[in-house]
């Protein structure tokens, strides 16, 4: 039961990244964006072909950034200059990718089980370390994870702070209001787009490395996977800033991971009803905001007790036609 919690958290930080990534072009950029499903692949498939080629796999980690800030921009300009339809545009690149990935890898299935990865570069501190602690293994690809999605995380808010990144979020928000100020909204709808494939891409190229294999159907329903992370945070977790929301997609993800872990260990569920589960979740996460709120709004004061009619200044209700009514 432990094992299957700290693997949940582990998967759960690796898709936080992605998470990130989705937020960035559904939210910010209000894109629906189903590039998501191809640029995961792109990630985990460019860095297992460098990794088996030789490259260092931090290297291939930045590759992996690259290809999927590529694949992006190549949906932006769909968009943007090609008036193609957002979800269109989006379904397209991701038809593309699927081609495009299976040249990358050569075959549908690329294993990492003897290559070096950046948990092998890890293995002389995790051997030194587990003399010590019983379980260190996981203890340092909790920490190493932690270390990198707080970096992810922390340069994400550092760019939607700044002056163009303020500018992406106003052509979510308003575009109109950005073209009135001489603004190129395409420009920050590209942009918005390359940074969100490009956290994507390198999550799929962590989890390529951690699950020790890259494959050409491991991005199915991974938007449907980093929208529920992103639904579960804003539901369950109070949002005042821009860094505590990203956090809380971050917590979503993993607190969506452990629900998936604690649900396959029932009996009557089995693997192949994650899809069913994780539809179940995204429901439950829409419904709920909507249910509360239905509730406080007939816990309200009827019309008739939060209007009434003032005394006149006779002193009778009603007396005068002059009465006014007053919101109590």
């Amino acid at each position: 039961m432990a094992a299957a919690l700290i693997g949940a958290v582990e998967a759960g930080l690796i898709f936080g990244v992605m998470a990130l990534g989705v937020y960035l072009s559904f939210r910010v950029l209000n894109f629906p964006d189903l590039t998501v499903d191809g640029s995961f692949v792109t990630g985990a498939a460019l860095a297992s072909i460098l990794v088996v080629y030789g490259v260092s796999p931090w290297t291939a980690n930045l590759a992996a950034f690259v290809a999927g800030a590529t694949a992006g921009l190549i949906t932006g300009v769909l968009h943007a200059w090609g008036k193609i339809n957002p979800l269109l545009s989006g379904i397209l690149m991701m038809i593309a990718l699927y081609s495009i990935n299976l040249r990358i890898m050569g075959r549908p299935n690329i294993p990492l089980l003897h290559q070096r990865t950046m948990w092998t570069d890890l293995a002389p501190w995790t051997e030194r370390l587990q003399t010590v602690v019983p379980g260190a293994d996981h203890l340092i690809v909790l920490f190493v994870l932690g270390l990198m999605v707080l970096a992810m995380k922390l340069i994400l808010d550092w760019f939607l702070k700044t002056e163009i990144g303020l500018a992406v979020r106003a052509t979510g928000d308003s575009p109109r209001m950005v073209r009135s100020f001489s603004g190129d909204t395409r420009r920050f709808i590209v942009l918005g787009l390359a940074v969100s494939n490009a956290y994507v891409a390198f999550a799929g190229a962590l989890m390529a490395q951690y699950g020790g294999f890259a494959d050409i159907g491991m991005g199915i329903g991974m938007i449907v996977v980093g929208l529920a992370s992103v639904i579960i945070g804003e539901t369950l977790f109070r949002q005042t800033s821009l860094h505590r929301l990203t956090a809380a997609v971050i917590a979503g993800a993993v607190l969506y991971r452990i629900i998936i872990a604690l649900a396959l260990r029932a009996r009557f569920l089995e693997t192949g009803d994650v899809k069913l589960i994780t539809a179940l979740i995204v429901i439950l996460a829409l419904v709920l905001p909507e249910w509360r709120g239905g509730r406080k709004m007939t816990k309200a004061k009827p019309a008739s007790r939060i209007l009434r009619p003032l005394p006149s200044e006779g002193g009778e209700v009603g007396a005068s036609p002059g009465g006014r009514l007053q919101d109590l």
